[in-house]
């Protein structure tokens, strides 16, 4: 018996969510009295994987092929459940990314297994079952699952996990699984990365804008405060549709599902579809000129002012601040 940790990565680089998986799955790993062990596919150096060890892995199972270099649903989810199987895991994890959402299910079904997605926390753990807890509802509600199969696929929301580095060491293995033409039925040919920019999911502060600051030409306004926090910018829904940012940075139930620390909403009403997507952030402040804009009731700070006035004096003190 086992825990199995798929560790994803971003050319050959780990981000914070996979030491976030590999934390979950040591503490589950703990409950159970057994070891946990992670899967990482791609172009990875050595020297990456064993940070792993760090956070509790006691060994990596590293595959690595020409025709895996970029993700390819079917053959992954192919690989992962063979290294569950060979490893006897009862218990596999994932981030809930955008990738992930597709492979988890896929994963699932080939073990006969229980899936949950989007847990927020440890399972209680009685016997064979878990009680599991996660997002339900656009993340407007919590919901209780009970999963009994004899495996289980849990992912866990991004920024939703604590890190713990507890040291240790871990070994690196090669892992050869058999795949078939049929998994590369579909691949990716090409991945173009936006370098210069936080990555949204990742982000642990988030500067979002919306139709309140009237068009993409203030749009600095927005950045410069971003860069000040080292923060990713956001929109919303409609300033997306109007052209004003690129779809990449929509943020809502229809675009990206984010879950940071801190999430700044600059001249955003705060429409459902909205908020369903960021409800997940631990800290909300809401700067609007509306003191009845929907965004406040959810609010943990708000400002009521023009945010003309009150964003330029706040990029001030932060500036002053970070100097002193």
């Amino acid at each position: 018996m086992s825990v199995l940790v798929y560790i994803e990565n971003t050319e050959g680089q780990f981000k914070k969510s996979a030491f976030e998986v590999a934390t979950y799955g040591k503490d589950i790993a703990t409950q159970l009295g057994t070891d946990v062990i992670a899967i990482a596919i791609g172009d990875i150096a050595t020297d990456e994987l064993t940070k792993l060890g760090n956070y509790g892995i006691s060994k990596v199972l590293h595959v690595s092929n020409d025709n895996l270099k970029t993700f390819v649903n079917q053959a992954y989810a192919a690989i992962i459940a063979a290294a569950a199987k060979q490893h006897q895991a009862t218990v596999v994890v994932l981030s809930n990314t955008f990738s992930v959402k597709g492979l988890a299910p896929r994963i699932a079904t080939k073990l006969s297994a229980g899936l949950v997605s989007g847990a927020t926390s440890l399972p209680t753990i009685n016997g064979e079952t878990f009680e599991v807890q996660k997002t339900a509802f656009s993340n407007k509600a919590i919901a209780s699952v009970s999963v009994d199969s004899a495996i289980k696929v849990i992912t866990i929301n991004p920024n939703g996990y604590g890190v713990k580095e507890i040291g240790g060491t871990a070994s690196i293995e090669n892992f050869n699984a058999p795949t078939e033409s049929s998994d590369f039925g579909t691949i990716v040919k090409d991945i173009v990365r936006a370098t210069d920019k936080i990555s949204l999911p990742e982000a642990e502060i988030v500067v979002s804008g919306g139709r309140g600051m009237k068009g993409p030409e203030n749009w600095a306004m927005i950045e410069e405060l971003a860069e000040v926090l080292g923060a990713a910018t956001a929109c919303s829904k409609p300033v997306s549709d109007a052209g004003w940012r690129p779809h990449s940075e929509h943020v809502g139930q229809t675009g990206i599902v984010v879950s940071p620390n801190l999430y700044i909403a600059i001249g955003i009403s705060g429409a459902i579809q909205h908020l369903a997507g960021v409800s997940s952030s631990k800290t909300i402040v809401v700067i609007n000129k509306d003191p009845e804009a929907p965004f406040f009731k959810v609010a943990d700070y708000g400002i009521v002012g023009d945010a003309f006035v009150v964003v330029p004096k706040l990029i001030e003190a932060l500036k002053s601040y970070k100097a002193n």
